[in-house]
């Protein structure tokens, strides 16, 4: 399961070895379509990395600016504090997990 987070919590999760953040908004179609998928994969990679989603226009707008967020859904692989790469816009889930398999 996603576990959601705000501004004042990112420094705190990117401490984590390995984190995996959706960058959403609650008006975006594909990122209510992608939410349940990411929710399976963190199940599914649980022992591999941390995930997270934010909403860029609430709890998380400081966090998705400095990120440079552009356009949402964009998910975002963190190894510590370093962005390792990025995925902007829903995709199916066999195209995430190919995503996270490649990064983490």
């Amino acid at each position: 399961m996603l576990k959601e987070f705000n501004d004042s919590m990112f420094d705190d999760f990117k401490n984590e070895s390995i984190s995996v953040v959706q960058y959403s908004a609650a008006w975006c179609g594909p990122c209510k379509t992608l939410k349940p998928i990411m929710d399976r994969l963190a199940l599914e990679y649980k022992d591999r990395a941390d995930f997270f989603y934010g909403d860029i226009e609430n709890a998380a707008i400081n966090t998705a600016s400095a990120a440079g967020i552009r356009g949402v859904p964009t998910v975002i692989i963190y190894k510590g504090k370093t962005e390792v790469d990025r995925k902007v816009g829903g995709v199916p889930e066999a195209a995430m997990k190919e995503f996270l398999d490649n990064n983490i």
